[in-house]
């Protein structure tokens, strides 16, 4: 893609999100998250395949149903209440936004577009649908945290939890396993969301750490199945084992960063006396930490080649080692300094 045009759908994407983040008004908040959707398009569509016009395509179509869905609802409340001011909406319209925002966010059962949109496309583009596209309509469900009905986050996380763990079982695709890794994780964000949003900041930002260091590292490794990471063991075994390593972290495994967060959350549960809820959700993701720990076992022990054939090593091209770097670290041994993060939020 030409740099020039490039670096106008990145500026687009970025004017977009601070749009969003700094409105108080639902047709800026509208406006924002049109910009965002039109501006990534392009860069979907820059490998022209088949499947990267089917993935644009879908993706605009639950992208435009979303935004419609926004706009009715803003309406709607204008029409009840007066006002177009984000933090007051009433119940009918609430219902309404929180459903097309989780839409856009990718949870389930709103889910379908997330995992084919995500295999058709590169893997820089990936990440930054899996994180950048992301904040927007997450930033518009904190505002609105104090408003949204609790039954519905409960039922929609719940059901997003489940469905991350049952989709990634039989995924050889990294791609199609990081979009149900990305429905999992905001399924454990959306369920404390009414209780404690910080709490739900606080998990995002990690989400947003350890997709980006797994999609870096896949990128510097060129890889997309399961059995690619076998072969990238005589190219790069340091990059390879802390990749493996953050599959880890996502699955939540102390003493890694992504504990932190599903500790703290659980722990919430629990002081809301929504202990039950607590241990079904710890139960679901057992799912997801079953196809984490079996990607990492059979890429690591038992998916042939795991030695070269020739005595040259192949050579990754290095351009992004040192974010790749800072990210893969972030997102390993970032555990014990979370406390102080949760200060500041």
């Amino acid at each position: 893609m030409n740099p020039l045009a490039l670096m106008i759908f990145l500026l687009s994407l970025a004017i977009g999100t601070t749009i969003t983040l700094s409105s108080y008004h639902w047709i800026l908040a509208w406006v924002g998250l049109e910009i965002n959707t039109l501006a990534i398009i392009p860069l979907m569509t820059k490998i022209p395949h088949p499947r990267a016009i089917e993935a644009a395509t879908k993706y605009f179509l639950t992208q435009a149903a979303a935004s419609a869905l926004v706009l009715f609802s803003s309406l709607i409340n204008a029409w009840q209440t007066g006002e177009w001011n984000i933090d007051s909406v009433s119940d009918l319209p609430m219902n309404a936004l929180s459903i097309a925002l989780m839409m856009k966010l990718g949870l389930a059962p709103l889910h379908f577009w997330m995992p084919e949109v995500l295999q058709g496309i590169s893997l820089s583009t990936g990440l930054i649908l899996s994180t950048w596209q992301k904040i927007a309509p997450m930033t518009l469900l904190l505002q609105t945290s104090h408003l949204i009905n609790l039954d519905l986050t409960i039922i929609l996380g719940l059901t997003s939890i489940l469905v991350g763990g049952w989709g990634g079982i039989g995924q050889t695709q990294l791609r199609k396993i990081m979009a149900f890794s990305s429905i999992g994780h905001l399924g454990w964000m959306i369920i404390v969301l009414k209780f404690n949003p910080s709490l739900t900041l606080f998990n995002f930002i990690l989400y947003i750490v350890m997709t980006a260091s797994m999609f870096l590292s896949l990128m510097t490794l060129t890889t997309t199945k399961m059995s690619e990471i076998s072969t990238s063991w005589s190219k790069t075994p340091t990059l390879t084992a802390s990749t493996l390593l953050i599959l880890l972290s996502l699955a939540g495994l102390p003493p890694l960063t992504g504990f932190a967060p599903k500790l703290l959350i659980t722990l919430e549960l629990v002081k809301q006396d929504a202990t039950l809820l607590a241990a079904l959700i710890m139960l679901a993701s057992l799912l997801a930490l079953f196809f984490y720990l079996r990607l990492t076992y059979i890429v690591s022990l038992t998916l042939p080649p795991n030695t070269p054939n020739s005595f040259s090593f192949w050579r990754t091209s290095n351009k992004s080692l040192p974010i790749t770097a800072i990210m893969n670290t972030l997102a390993l041994i970032f555990l014990p300094l979370t406390t102080t993060l949760l200060i500041f939020l």
